[in-house]
């Protein structure tokens, strides 16, 4: 799909994942850029930069709900954890947030933002919470029509052994009702803990062309799964 702001993808660098810097930065945009097979995140992590660099990997990281691996220590782990979806969207972004995690890059403005989204009903959390009621894992993202544009997700080092994992079979679920097999989960880029999960790399050009059909495809209802 063919954005005023990012041009046609035909225009994008070929030898490199990100495709533009602009100085603007807001949900407005940042849902255009989405629907353009786009994603913000800044170029420099955690510093106070105006604006936000655009990247769409030229292979991209996704997850077909089939591929889900599911093995017999998640299965025991669903069963220590009460999931939960949109109860703590907040908590979720600024664990995901915390700048002593490696790697970090969630910043004030992407937070800014992602809670915009959030209230507009287009961003999303799953929780994970132990016995003791204590957020232990979670994960968040955005949904447009049959694809969930995963952003970021944690896991308490001590309380919360698989609960990230946990809230991935919980938005599988939530993901797999009879539009399943037209649903993808966008995970950016592909990791080794992503990989041992099911998730799979795809060209960009091939993600762009399916990308259409997702967004074409009704979207799960968010409201009816808030328990």
């Amino acid at each position: 799909m063919t954005s005023p702001i990012f041009g046609p993808p035909q225009s994008w660098p070929t030898n490199q994942d990100a495709i533009c810097t602009t100085p603007e930065f807001d949900a407005e945009l940042t849902i255009e850029a989405y629907h353009a097979g786009l994603f913000p995140m800044p170029i420099t992590p955690l510093k106070d930069v105006e604006g936000v660099t655009w990247w769409s990997p030229r292979l991209r990281g996704v997850l077909p709900l089939s591929r889900l691996r599911v093995t017999r220590s998640m299965r025991k782990s669903a069963k220590r954890y009460r999931t939960s979806v949109d109860q703590a969207f907040s908590a979720v972004v600024a664990a995901c947030a915390d700048p002593a995690r490696t790697g970090g890059w969630i910043d004030d403005q992407i937070t800014a933002v992602y809670q915009e989204l959030h209230a507009d009903g287009i961003a999303h959390s799953i929780e994970c919470w132990d016995s003791a009621d204590r957020l232990v894992g979670g994960l968040y993202g955005v949904s447009f029509g049959g694809l969930f544009a995963g952003e970021s997700m944690f896991h308490d080092a001590d309380l919360g052994r698989d609960a990230s994992k946990v809230a991935l079979m919980r938005l599988v679920g939530i993901l797999s009702d009879e539009y399943a097999d037209s649903r993808l989960i966008d995970v950016q880029w592909l990791t080794p803990h992503l990989a041992s999960l099911g998730a799979i790399t795809v060209p960009r050009e091939a993600y762009l062309l399916s990308l259409r059909y997702l967004l074409a495809v009704p979207a799960p209802d968010w409201t009816g799964q808030r328990h």
